[in-house]
């Protein structure tokens, strides 16, 4: 069974996202993927049975419609608003739509990203073994771009997704946890307090490359500026521009880096740091290596 929908709105940055493209960093493409792990997985949970892809869309929410055939769907990420046909529905909810059905989501108050997945494959060909859209590359998803308002994507039969997807527990509160980088010595002592005593805030310069933290305090302001040589990151890394702006690298960043790196965040913050809308406030707090990955094998049993 198969069935296809057409897109009527759709905000910045609507993509559809796999689980990601591994493996390909040492020839200049990260992994993309989602930017809410959890969330994605959560939605395959939902359905037990689901296409290995979803479409993630951004703050400013999707509209879409299913023109023929069937599929059951699941909404999760963020906090949204979402009707059918007309009607509110709750939020994170599995659905069935069905031909002719309509749905709507607008933006709810909390969440940069929410996810519709499937219980059919969204019919897009893979891309160095994914269909994860990577728009800094410009590759894969539909026609290797973000998706817009006239786009029909087809929903084919199931086709090898994930059965039986186990659901990671939601992210919590308090301080992003991390562990130092691999340039933490180059910053002063009193520079890595103050990274751990002093609030930042979310700016508005953030999408699936980085989100850029505001320092009220300034804490990095008088640092001077380093020029390293460029080496491979990863996502999570924190790293300090030439001007003192913390940013976090996120899904698809760029390949190397020559700005030093003065954390890392853990996998399981880096979901609810992708969540926080800009004006948030946050702060950072050191784990171990070794606790980093108890929590994050926490995470992932059922």
């Amino acid at each position: 069974m198969s069935a296809r929908l057409s897109i009527s709105r759709a905000g910045p940055a609507t993509t559809i996202q796999d689980a990601g493209r591994f493996g390909m960093l040492q020839h200049g493409i990260s992994e993309s993927g989602p930017m809410d792990r959890g969330a994605f997985r959560r939605a395959g949970a939902m359905l037990g049975r689901a296409g290995g892809e979803a479409i993630e869309f951004s703050a400013a929410g999707l509209d879409f419609a299913i023109e023929d055939g069937a599929a059951a769907a699941a909404f999760t990420g963020g906090a949204f608003s979402l009707r059918i046909n007309g009607e509110a529905a709750g939020w994170p909810v599995r659905g069935a739509l069905r031909a002719g059905d309509r749905v709507e989501i607008t933006p709810g108050p909390a969440g940069n990203y929410g996810y519709v997945r499937f219980d059919r494959t969204i019919d897009v060909p893979p891309v160095l073994g994914s269909r994860a859209t990577n728009l800094v590359a410009g590759l894969g998803g539909l026609e290797n771009r973000a998706l817009r308002a006239g786009d029909v994507l087809t929903l084919s039969g199931f086709e090898g997704g994930v059965a039986a997807e186990t659901a990671p527990a939601e992210g919590g509160e308090g301080p992003i946890r991390f562990i130092w980088g691999l340039h933490a010595e180059l910053f002063a002592p009193a520079m890595r307090q103050a990274f751990l005593d002093t609030p930042f805030r979310v700016s508005r310069r953030l999408d699936r490359m980085g989100v850029r933290l505001e320092d009220p305090a300034g804490v990095f302001a008088g640092m001077e500026a380093l020029s390293l040589v460029s080496d491979a990151v990863v996502a999570g890394d924190v790293q300090i521009l030439g001007d003192g702006t913390p940013i976090v690298l996120m899904r698809d960043h760029q390949p190397t880096g020559g700005y030093p790196r003065i954390a890392t965040v853990i996998s399981v913050d880096l979901d609810r740091l992708a969540q926080m809308r800009p004006g948030s406030e946050l702060a950072f707090r050191p784990v171990t290596l070794h606790k980093a990955r108890e929590l994050f094998l926490a995470a992932e049993r059922p």
